[in-house]
């Protein structure tokens, strides 16, 4: 069995059509449906019901799926245990990192990672959605919010803290709120269909529910508005410190409450295996943050 075959057809039913597989590895939709029906003769069976809209799988495509699956992780495992970590990473290393963090942390050492391992690629993707990181064929996704997904595995790389900040022409325009009850009469740029912000008290969690004139799908965008003076922003420590020591950025401390903080995490689709290529991205990555002072510390 061709396992070249095998990883069409997995691509295929995670991608939910040939098409997408063909992207996902590089080959031609012609090359990709040949694969497929290599591997159909091979089995002697119909793997996939596939017309030109849709794909679904047979009875026997969901009973063999699971086994095509172990067959390329396992081939996965042995070819990186022959693997001496010496000759250091290779292949293709897919990373879907959040846009601001990705532009501060990742894109500025993955040059040097490059050069350090010559038979490593890496294609980054930089979203601040959440993509599905089976569907998409990511080896690694960083991401800094709750998890919610529990079929992913997830490794804290960090604490990710964060504060209140507004530009000082709306700080002179409106004032600074004290307390979290006061955020309900300030302008606040929410991050996608954000409602409210939660904060951490003495006495428990509390939440402010957000008057929201400005929403953006990127952090970026509210980073932008405050900026401009479009409001108050909740915004990553990292994010934020150079605009407040240049002035252009005013920090808001309340009284009675800190912004929640929000882990660094990185995610993998899989548990049985992490490839060199992903540990060396991680431990550069970890180098980065740890030079800016961001560690992986108790909140």
């Amino acid at each position: 069995m061709n396992t070249d075959d095998v990883l069409v057809f997995i691509a295929a039913v995670a991608g939910g059509s040939l098409a997408a597989a063909a992207r996902r590895l590089g080959l031609t939709p012609m090359v990709a449906s040949r694969r497929l029906a290599a591997l159909e003769a091979t089995l002697g069976v119909r793997l996939l019901h596939r017309t030109t809209r849709s794909l679904s799988l047979t009875p026997e495509g969901e009973t063999f799926l699971p086994f095509a699956q172990a067959l390329i992780e396992n081939e996965a495992a042995a070819m990186a245990r022959l693997r001496s970590e010496s000759l250091g990473a290779a292949g293709l290393l897919r990373v879907s990192v959040p846009i601001s963090f990705g532009l501060k942390f990742v894109m500025p050492f993955v040059p040097s990672l490059l050069q350090e391992n010559p038979e490593l690629r890496i294609s980054v993707d930089l979203t601040d959605s959440l993509p599905d990181l089976v569907a998409t064929g990511a080896d690694l996704a960083i991401r800094i919010a709750r998890l919610r997904d529990s079929s992913l595995i997830a490794q804290k790389l960090a604490a990710n803290l964060r504060m209140l900040v507004a530009s000082p022409d709306y700080v002179a325009r409106r004032g600074k709120p004290r307390l979290v009850a006061e955020l309900a009469d300030h302008d606040c740029l929410a991050l996608g269909a954000a409602t409210h912000w939660t904060f951490r008290a003495p006495d428990g969690d509390r939440h402010a529910r957000l008057n929201v004139r400005l929403a953006c799908s990127s952090i970026a965008g509210c980073h932008a508005a405050s900026l401009a003076g479009g409001g108050v922003a909740l915004l990553s420590n990292w994010y934020a410190e150079e605009d407040i020591a240049a002035g252009r950025l005013v920090r808001i401390n309340l009284d009675d409450a800190r912004p929640e903080p929000i882990n660094i995490w990185a995610v993998y689709p899989t548990t049985q295996l992490v490839l060199p290529k992903v540990r060396v991205f991680i431990a550069a990555l970890r180098a980065a943050m740890e030079d800016a002072g961001i560690r992986n510390t108790a909140e």
